[in-house]
């Protein structure tokens, strides 16, 4: 049993391995390199990433790196094996989310650079929080109010606008169709 999941770890960090190095699944869509407007995800400092610059772990290897700063050439089965690199390392981190998001921004895809730049936001959550918020997200789960004060808490706390701006907007929607808490389900 134990050999079995040494092997499937060494095999899970070879594929996340060979995806970071810009192997791109199977499905995935090209991207255009047709300019457009810088989304909110590209606020932040950094180099300045594009469309030309995908995949990352092929054409910019050298300013990727772990949450935790590990350069990207490190992430290595040897290292992790030493112990010198950990689970976190192989988490995305706020820049590489920053720099995806550049690059869909540069490529004419606003709302994917809309979406990293949500995802880079929701890094700085603890995670149980995040699963109190989604689970409050569910349909009669929540009263107007407390969406309100959520999408409050998001903007304040975490720094989250896109965050904030996604929980006021939902609120708006499930009091106009009636799936706040205490409204009646219409079948």
């Amino acid at each position: 049993m134990a050999q079995t999941n040494e092997e499937l770890i060494a095999s899970v960090v070879r594929q996340v391995l060979r995806e970071l190095s810009g192997v791109a699944p199977i499905n995935a869509a090209p991207i255009s390199a047709a300019p457009a407007s810088k989304a909110p995800a590209s606020a932040a400092a950094g180099p300045e990433i594009t469309a030309q610059d995908y995949p990352l772990g092929m054409k910019r290897r050298d300013i990727l790196k772990s949450p935790r700063g590990i350069p990207f050439d490190e992430l290595t089965l040897e290292n992790v094996e030493s112990g010198k690199v950990t689970f976190e390392d192989f988490s995305i981190s706020p820049d590489v989310l920053r720099m995806q998001g550049d690059i869909a921004a540069s490529a004419g895809r606003s709302q994917i650079a809309l979406n990293f730049g949500r995802a880079r936001e929701m890094t700085k959550i603890p995670d149980a929080r995040i699963l109190e918020m989604y689970n409050s997200l569910r349909p009669h789960r929540s009263t107007k109010e407390e969406l309100l004060a959520m999408a409050e808490e998001l903007q304040s706390q975490y720094d989250a606008s896109v965050c904030s701006t996604f929980v006021r907007e939902a609120a708006d929607v499930y009091q106009r169709r009636g799936l706040l808490k205490g409204d009646l389900p219409t079948d």
